[in-house]
């Protein structure tokens, strides 16, 4: 089997690895050959399979516990689930005020969040060579390199630190809120 090239969108992610990833970029620095050169044997050896490359595994158990802690303070699973076409606005507004109190209750002792970008939304900014993309999304007409000037249309939101309650063992992340039976 002949081995193949990488489509361009396999490139970038094999790139998007090695930025993200310190150990993908040691493994591949320790996998590079130092001065190869090509063999002498013009015999094919088949090329390995190709392995996925993943940048970073996550578990749900975090994502599981907000929503639990957002369910148990909001009841906003409650509220996401529920067809509101039948309910007022006055209705639907008053509920919102309760989901959004609690809400924020969960973010104040859960989490401390800070916006990504200082200014005031509106005002005019220049994004210098080497600025943040992970952080900074450029909208609009995106034509040729930085610098870019433009107008902060969010100022975005980065959570700095985490207090999630440790789980206990054999806890069942799944269930974000329990059945509720009155005898």
């Amino acid at each position: 089997m002949a081995r193949t090239t990488p489509s361009f969108f396999r490139r970038i992610g094999l790139a998007f690895s090695v930025l993200f990833n310190s150990e993908r970029a040691a493994q591949l620095q320790r996998d590079e050959p130092e001065n190869e050169q090509p063999a002498a044997d013009t015999q094919t050896q088949p090329a390995a399979e190709p392995q996925p490359v993943i940048v970073r595994e996550t578990t749900p158990e975090a994502a599981l516990q907000l929503l639990g802690l957002l369910q148990r303070e909001a009841r906003f699973v409650d509220f996401v689930q529920e067809d509101v076409a039948a309910y007022s606005d006055a209705d639907i507004g008053a509920a919102a005020r309760v989901v959004h109190e609690g809400c924020r209750k969960v973010f104040g002792e859960h989490f401390s969040i800070e916006p990504v970008r200082s200014e005031s939304e509106g005002s005019r900014i220049t994004l210098a060579e080497g600025f943040d993309a992970a952080a900074v999304r450029l909208t609009g007409k995106v034509v040729g390199k930085p610098p870019f000037t433009g107008s902060l249309g969010h100022r975005g939101w980065r959570v700095t630190d985490t207090r999630l309650p440790k789980l206990a063992e054999g806890h069942d992340a799944s269930v974000i809120a329990q059945a509720e039976v009155e005898l």
